[in-house]
């Protein structure tokens, strides 16, 4: 038998139904509290957001109609606690991730079949890499790539998130890309020249922008420059990589506190 969908679920939590609330959490709340433990760059920021997103979640569900997705919806609500515990710890010091919890948070993420030692080394190794880059850009980078490249959302989907105009979307992608790009550049690179635009236009390219004509002339250009040729696979590895990040495991305390607050929330509404 098939799942309920996520506005069945809606609909029956609406009505006071207490497991269909749970299991909208556990649907989405490693994806929620993925997307915190990126934005926020602090453990304990990144519990207090995903708590609050779904409690929040758990108070207004009855007024959720349905005109976005679940995922859309929570993923605004998370982005909009991570800017207030971001404001909150302004000048104070981040408990950032180390670069070895980075790669162990995100180990599969170039694919293989049957990886040997030195290509588990080399997963790992661009898992670090990555991970390391996408805290360091900006936040405005940062989110996007986050639900563009890490939680797949549609452009659309990014837009509502992020109240923009999806051509807004698309143009500061490109730009996070391109800033993604430049942090992997050592790392990821030979250090050959690139042509200016050739990455804007592998991104446009990867979002469905650009047509027949002027992609056959990018693979004609890529055919005969080497550093293009390298700059291009690099991004590929590295968006590659931002996809297949995993979601962090949520510790036992924090899923069952949440579970306790939703039941009472629930339980005062009867």
């Amino acid at each position: 038998m098939s799942s309920p969908t996520d506005l069945a679920l809606v609909e029956a939590a609406r009505g006071g139904d207490a497991s269909a609330l749970d299991a909208l959490i556990e649907r989405h709340q490693s994806r929620v509290f993925r997307f915190a433990t990126r934005m926020c760059r602090n453990t304990e920021d990144a519990r207090d957001v995903l708590q609050e997103t779904l409690l929040s979640m758990a108070r207004s569900v009855g007024r959720f109609r349905g005109e976005s997705s679940v995922s859309t919806w929570l993923f605004a609500i998370a982005r909009s606690f991570c800017i207030k515990s971001r404001r909150r710890r302004a000048g104070a010091p981040a408990e950032i991730l180390s670069l070895e919890a980075e790669g162990r948070a995100a180990t599969s993420a170039i694919p293989d079949d049957a990886p040997g030692p030195d290509r588990v080394l080399e997963r790992q190794e661009i898992a670090s890499t990555v991970g390391a880059a996408l805290h360091s850009l900006d936040p405005r980078h940062r989110e996007v790539l986050l639900l563009r490249d890490v939680e797949e959302l549609t452009a659309p989907e990014v837009a509502e998130v992020l109240g923009l105009s999806v051509e807004a979307v698309k143009s500061r992608l490109h730009r996070a890309r391109a800033a993604l790009r430049e942090r992997l550049r050592a790392a990821l690179e030979s250090g050959a020249a690139v042509c200016p635009g050739t990455l804007d236009k592998l991104s446009r390219h990867l979002e469905g922008e650009i047509g027949p004509t002027e992609c056959a002339e990018m693979e004609r250009h890529l055919a005969s420059c080497p550093g293009c040729t390298t700059a291009c696979e690099a991004l590929r590895r590295a968006l590659l990589a931002c996809r297949q990040i995993e979601a962090p495991r949520i510790p036992a305390d924090l899923e069952r506190s949440i579970r306790e607050r939703v039941r009472r929330l629930v339980a005062e509404r009867v």
